[in-house]
Parts: C-alpha cells; structure tokens; sequence
C-alpha cells in the first residue's frame, strides 16, 4: 500500500511561464528511501505535495499502491501519510503529548492507547517521555522539535512519509545528528520514505535512491552508486561534484557498491567491513591489509564482497 508511482505527472500554476513540474515518471518501492533533490525551483517540493494532494496535477496520475490518490477522500488520503516539513509546524498551544496525539485522536484511539504512542514514540526519537511530553514547542531546541515533528508523523503509523527538507533549518552539527537518527529509524521501521532537499550531502548519505530534477523535469533516478559513477550529464556531474573522489568515498556506503553473496561465492577469510560503513573507510581497510576483497557484515552476518574496482567505479578511476 505504500509504494508510490508517478506516471506522467505535470502541474502548471495559472500564470507561471512554465511547468512546475512536467511529465515526471517514476516508482518508489516499499520501504525504500528515495530523495528528491535539485536547486531551489526545480519542481520538487511541488511534486512531494502532490502525493498528499495540497497541490492538486494538472496532468498525469500519481498511485499510492494499487489506487489513485484522486479516487480517494483528500482527508482519509493525509490520515495514512505521514508529513514533516521544515518549520516542523508543531502547535505552539498543545504540549509535546498533545502534539503527537493529533492523528491518533483524529482516529479516535483510547486514551490509553494514545498516551502509550506517544511514550513509545518520544523514545524511539530518543526523548525521554517523562522530561518531554508536557512541555510546549517554545520549551525545545530546534533539533528536539524536529525530532517530535517525525514523531508526530509516525504517531498513527502510516506505511508513507513526506519529509520537506524537514533538517534545512538546523545547525550543521545536529543536522548530521538528526540524519543518523533518521536512517536508524529507517532500518528499524523500514517506512517508505519521501524527503526533499537542495543539499547533495544528505541526498547522498540517506538515499536508496535519488530522484535528481532541473526545471521541473526528472533528469536522473538512481542509487547514489550510479549517480555518483554515471552522472546523466554535465549538470549532474557538476551538481553532484562527482570530480570530488574524496567526498565521493566519504557519502557512498558500502551496501551501496558491495556485490552480494551468492551461494557460490567463497569468502576466504577477508577482512571484514559493516554495510554501514563509507567506501572512505573501506577503502583504507583494503589498502592496508593487501586483501582482493573485503568481507561485508550486516548484524554480525556476511552479506557480501567489496572489491577494489567497486570502489574504482565510484571514483571513475581505473
């Protein structure tokens, strides 16, 4: 149910030159992580709205599952979505509590089944319930309010979320801190993710795959993998420094460049590297141990291989 897919989809605002968004095609797979990302006016913030219908296609059709969006009550449509955008957009008169429970008392959940949510939800966004909940939006830092902008999203549980570059407002140090956050819960909850930004670096770091826009157009969808070692074009290459191998290796993970085991495959003792773990890292572990290949672990478990022509493949160096 929470796959997206968008097939053919435009928006032209009444009196604007050109589309905001034109003709986009593309699918999201459940439990995926995929990013929109381009400069400021590209269309991606327009296309992220369509999907929860505050910004209505002129053409074309965007499916979440099996249904088209338009076939379904607007309200019922935003209740199954969950939505977190920049200025968080917390009520400033409700609580933490309150404001987590917005969706769930919509619902019309228990009381106790909602005080139980938010306790579980302020943990997991790792805010102590009993510090955090009856405190108000003026009482927080901007990284906590954040972080019970996502709670609130994930309070009614929905299979789908919208995030719009809900961290472009915070410092650079709890930004980082916040993405890490952000992929935890992503492993852990294995939500469909939908997250806007401008910044190449967190496209980079949190993507499964990356949608890239320019005027309103879908000009690459790809892993960051192949983004990286087969930018489309001049404006990817360049949006994307993919002359920059340093930077390159430092926001690639090796999950991203490994090939997975197979039953055939011999792992002969190699060193070992997490599947979380940058190709920048993985790269001075290969170097120095003179292995052909390292031994990638997920859990403790071995996953897959990582060669040094993966990484020479990211780099475009041979």
């Amino acid at each position: 149910m929470s796959s997206i897919r968008f097939e053919q989809v435009s928006k032209q605002f009444p009196g604007a030159p050109r589309s905001a968004v034109r003709e986009v095609s593309f699918a999201v797979t459940e439990g995926s992580f995929v990013v929109l990302l381009g400069p400021s006016g590209c269309g991606k913030t327009t296309l992220l709205k369509m999907v929860n219908r505050l910004v209505e296609p002129t053409a074309g059709a965007i499916y979440l599952g099996q249904q088209e969006i338009r076939q379904m009550e607007a309200t019922q449509l935003r209740r199954q979505i969950g939505y977190v955008i920049q200025q968080v957009g917390l009520f400033p008169h409700m609580t933490v509590a309150q404001n987590i429970a917005v969706v769930p008392d919509l619902l019309r959940w228990t009381k106790a089944r909602t005080a139980a949510r938010v306790n579980e939800l302020l943990a997991l966004v790792d805010l102590d319930p009993a510090e955090y909940r009856d405190r108000y939006p003026s009482q927080l830092s901007g990284g906590q309010r954040q972080r019970v902008g996502v709670a609130r999203a994930l309070a009614g549980d929905p299979g789908l979320i919208l995030m719009d570059e809900p961290f472009g407002a915070i410092d650079a140090i709890t930004r980082t801190g916040l993405q890490d956050e952000l992929l935890r819960l992503q492993r852990k909850l294995q939500k469909t993710i939908l997250f806007v930004t401008h910044d190449v670096e967190e496209a980079l770091r949190l993507a499964d795959k990356i949608v890239i826009m320019r005027y309103g157009e879908l000009v690459q969808h790809d892993t960051p993998f192949r983004i990286l070692s087969q930018p489309a074009n001049d404006f990817v290459y360049e949006l994307i420094g993919a002359g920059d191998v340093v930077r390159q290796l430092s926001l690639v993970w090796v999950k991203n460049a490994m090939v997975p085991l197979t039953p055939e495959t011999a792992v002969n003792g190699y060193p070992i590297v997490d599947q979380e773990d940058n190709l920048r890292r993985a790269l001075s572990v290969l170097l120095a141990s003179n292995a052909p290949a390292l031994t990638v672990l997920d859990a403790g478990r071995p996953v897959g291989l990582l060669t040094l022509a993966a990484i020479q493949n990211v780099t475009g160096e041979t």
